[in-house]
């Protein structure tokens, strides 16, 4: 099991239950929380279009916008078909990155499922989410486990080599 979304500075956990020192959580003020929400089945579009939206305005733009977003979209998909259709989504901004927890409270993810994603054989049904998320995030990790899971993803603000925002 890969670990360590670092806290951000005064961190809560996300869920009880879910342990605090693997936990990625948003700070507990206001100051860089961009977007905590539950979700469910007929919300994906819209925590999609609100992840975006939020991000935005915080400076993320472009190619890396657009895979950070569909990375997310990815997580909070495999939430609602494989983990019990509801979850909880937090993003927040710290330390020159964007990051993202999704949380929910399913079975946890089967061992197989664990190991650093190969690519997707084309005939393959599914099973490209976790590998897109490490091919568009800085940074993936995953916490799992029988009462819940909770996926990190982060990308820097600024491309590496981007000496743009500086």
């Amino acid at each position: 099991m890969r670990q360590g979304v670092r806290p951000a500075p005064g961190a809560e956990p996300v869920e009880a239950g879910v342990s605090p020192t693997v936990l990625a959580s948003a700070p507990s003020t206001s100051g860089g929380r961009l977007l905590d929400r539950r979700f469910g089945r007929d919300e994906i579009a819209l925590v999609r279009h609100e992840v975006s939206a939020r991000l935005t305005t915080s400076g993320l733009g472009g190619d890396r916008l657009s895979g950070f977003v569909l990375a997310v979209n990815e997580v909070v998909t495999n939430v609602v078909l494989h983990a019990g259709g509801n979850g909880r989504l937090l993003l927040w901004l710290a330390d020159g990155s964007a990051w993202c927890s999704v949380t929910d409270s399913g079975p946890g993810i089967p061992a197989h499922y664990l190991t650093p994603p190969e690519v997707p054989e084309a005939y393959e049904v599914g099973g490209r989410g976790i590998w897109l998320a490490h091919q568009l995030c800085d940074e993936v990790t995953v916490a799992t486990g029988p009462i819940g899971t909770t996926i990190g993803l982060r990308i820097l603000l600024a491309a590496p080599g981007d000496t743009s925002r500086q």
